[in-house]
């Protein structure tokens, strides 16, 4: 997803002179060939996100569009003040590319798991929060980020994700797409971790369940249409994300469900409230966490036969 990021970047910045790029010391390789042909428009910011921001939201003032990328737990965590006050304030333009979404920096250990950010950002008003599911995705939304007045948090994983999309989708801020269709059940992938909803998907359709899958990319606004649809024809509606239970994508789907005295049963497939202080790769802290397609689709299955609640 990084290397779709930075190639679209150096394409956009082609036809936008207003483009720019400001990192916190880190993906300085990845954009060699964005330095190479706009270096007046790439500053390293040093580890100072804070500053970082402060600094996006003068550009911004001043008619550029910035695009602020670092670390997911970083660019998030370290600067909500200025996120809250320079930039979601004054409702700026300004993109924050967070990347290593959720666990997938999950060997670095908790201080690089971004498990609270989307929490942090649905709270800020005027931020929108996208979490592409792939590369494709990653394309679409900077390019709608970039068009969006006002600013946009983009949660993007790493390197090496699977694909979702086999061709380009339709792309709007806000509007789910549809990979599958659904039947009583709907699991809602949200972020780099829709390729396991689409296994668990699979899975659920060799016992004989037909599963829909959504990437749910955005998570503020929400797709409200889509819910509402939901609520009528499915029984269950599983939200797979890599997020804590506070403030997630699950969270918002529970509270639009509340709010709307909606009869869908909505599963949370996501990380626990506590620290992950063992080291392990990606798919290890996912399969720790019960958010393996495996543990999913039993999840699924059990809260459709049984009636269990979320």
């Amino acid at each position: 997803m990084r290397n779709a990021l930075a190639d679209e970047l150096t394409q956009l910045a082609d036809q936008r002179p207003e483009l720019a790029v400001l990192s916190g010391d880190i993906g300085n390789r990845l954009f060699d060939r964005f330095k190479e042909r706009h270096a007046d428009r790439f500053f390293n910011c040093g580890v100072a996100e804070a500053n970082m921001t402060s600094v996006a939201a003068g550009m911004a003032l001043s008619g550029m569009r910035p695009v602020t990328y670092t670390i997911a737990s970083f660019n998030t965590g370290r600067c909500l003040e200025q996120i809250r006050l320079d930039l979601c304030y004054q409702n700026l333009p300004v993109v924050l590319v967070g990347v290593g979404a959720g666990l997938s920096y999950a060997s670095l250990g908790p201080t690089h798991h971004a498990l609270e950010d989307v929490c942090w950002m649905r709270s800020m008003p005027n931020m929108t929060v996208i979490c592409p599911a792939d590369a494709v995705e990653t394309r679409l939304t900077l390019r709608a980020a970039l068009e969006h007045n006002g600013p946009v948090y983009l949660r993007l994983g790493k390197k090496n994700e699977p694909l979702v999309h086999q061709n380009i989708p339709d792309f709007q801020i806000g509007k789910g797409i549809v990979l599958r269709p659904w039947g009583k059940v709907c699991i809602l992938g949200v972020g780099t971790v829709t390729p396991v909803a689409v296994e668990a998907a699979e899975a659920l359709a060799a016992q004989g369940i037909e599963a829909g899958v959504v990437s749910l990319h955005t998570v503020k606004p929400l797709d409200t249409a889509l819910l509402a649809q939901l609520d009528r024809e499915c029984d269950v509606v599983a939200v797979v994300e890599e997020h804590s239970p506070a403030g997630g994508a699950w969270s918002a789907v529970a509270e639009w469900n509340a709010e709307n005295n909606g009869r869908m049963r909505v599963l949370r497939c996501g990380t626990a409230d506590s620290f992950i202080c063992e080291a392990g790769g990606q798919e290890w802290a996912r399969t720790s966490q019960g958010i393996s397609a495996r543990a999913i689709a039993e999840r699924i299955a059990t809260a459709l036969h049984r009636g269990e609640m979320a």
